[in-house]
């Protein structure tokens, strides 16, 4: 009976344990999750950057808002490999010009625990509320291309982009110089259009730099001729506002044209090609990775592209996430980091560019 008893005791001891554990027989640890019935995608991507990090790596993000278009893909492979020989992963996020899509992308940057961000948002007045959160997560962050400012224009964060002014300055300049070496300053038939972006913070002073070294260097050329329309930076719009400006003005016949960034140039090389006025039309790029594309597969003679401002993506790129690690260290960095450019033409843009230009 003793015995009995014993074993008795035993089993019933067993199934208490057993009851305790929170699983039976039948259903092995493994197979539990805690706190949860459900792992969805964000929390398993969250568990293995954290994962990650806990082993020394950690994660940048570049978040661009055109990540479609030539320059930010290009700046974000710079912007990678600098990541990749500090040790640390980089996630590619295109905005697609949406400030929802853009704000999600920071909020998984956050989410992740991030080690800083590089980024060029899509709307400059979201700039305070992205870098609030940044700064409440601890998390550095890094304007690429445009600032991230107040409204009255300052930058509160290090900024890392092209020398607009100047940059635009050198394109005026060669309009001007072209203009005069082929006497259109006075022809009533020559008219200029400079595509703007009014709205961007780092793209006006381009325009400004156009106009104002275009109007300085070639005075003879009646203001009554220069024209300006706006586009949001895609070749799309940059086509349209171009049309409706050479539309709207059939008398000038030889149309010298500059903008904002190389989408929008291209767009009015393709507006005047439809409207037949490609012959004799002289158009100038803003960052040259469409214009040599027009000279690789056209040639010289082919296109109405004949020169542009080339400034590198990948110094951007690149020399945002050095900006990046320097803050992430501790040090001291400038609020603003510029970047110049030098203007090719199908002659010499194989030599300026070198691999750039393939």
């Amino acid at each position: 009976m003793k015995k009995t008893a014993v074993i008795i005791l035993a089993a019933a001891m067993a199934m208490g344990l057993t009851a305790c554990s929170g699983f039976s027989a039948e259903e092995p640890a493994a197979t539990t999750k805690a706190g949860t019935t459900e792992t969805t995608a964000a929390g398993t991507q969250a568990e293995e950057k954290t994962q990650a990090q806990a082993g020394g790596k950690g994660v940048v993000y570049g978040i661009y808002k055109a990540g479609d278009q030539t320059w930010f893909i290009d700046e974000g492979a710079a912007a990678q490999k600098v990541v990749e020989e500090k040790g640390d992963e980089f996630i590619y996020v295109d905005a697609k010009m949406n400030p929802e899509e853009y704000l999600k992308a920071i909020d998984n940057a956050i989410a992740n625990k991030a080690k800083g961000i590089v980024t060029c948002i899509p709307d400059q007045t979201m700039s305070q509320a992205v870098v609030d959160k940044c700064k409440e997560a601890g998390i550095p962050i890094i304007a690429a291309d445009d600032a991230l400012q107040t409204e009255a224009g300052e930058k509160i964060a290090p900024w890392v982009g092209i020398n607009a002014y100047v940059i635009g300055q050198a394109n005026g300049q060669w309009l001007a110089d072209y203009a005069n070496k082929n006497n259109l300053a006075q022809d009533p038939d020559c008219g200029l259009l400079i595509l703007t972006m009014d709205t961007v913070s780092s793209c006006v002073p381009r325009a400004e730099g156009e106009y104002d070294k275009f109007t300085e260097a070639c005075p003879d050329f009646g203001k009554e001729k220069i024209f300006k329309a706006d586009y949001d930076g895609t070749t799309d719009k940059g086509n349209v506002a171009a049309t409706s400006v050479f539309t709207a003005h059939p008398e000038i016949k030889k149309w010298l044209v500059t903008g904002a960034n190389e989408e929008g140039t291209i767009g009015a090389v393709r507006a005047l090609e439809s409207a037949g006025l490609d012959a004799n039309a002289t158009v100038v790029g803003l960052g040259a990775y469409m214009a040599k594309d027009e000279w690789n597969n056209k040639g010289a003679d082919g296109t109405c592209m004949k020169a542009a401002a080339y400034f590198s993506s990948d110094s951007v790129g690149a020399g945002s996430v050095n900006v990046l690690y320097d803050v992430v260290s501790g040090k001291e960095v400038p609020m603003e980091t510029a970047v110049d450019a030098v203007i090719v033409t199908p002659e010499n843009y194989k030599e300026v560019m070198g691999k750039a230009a393939e």
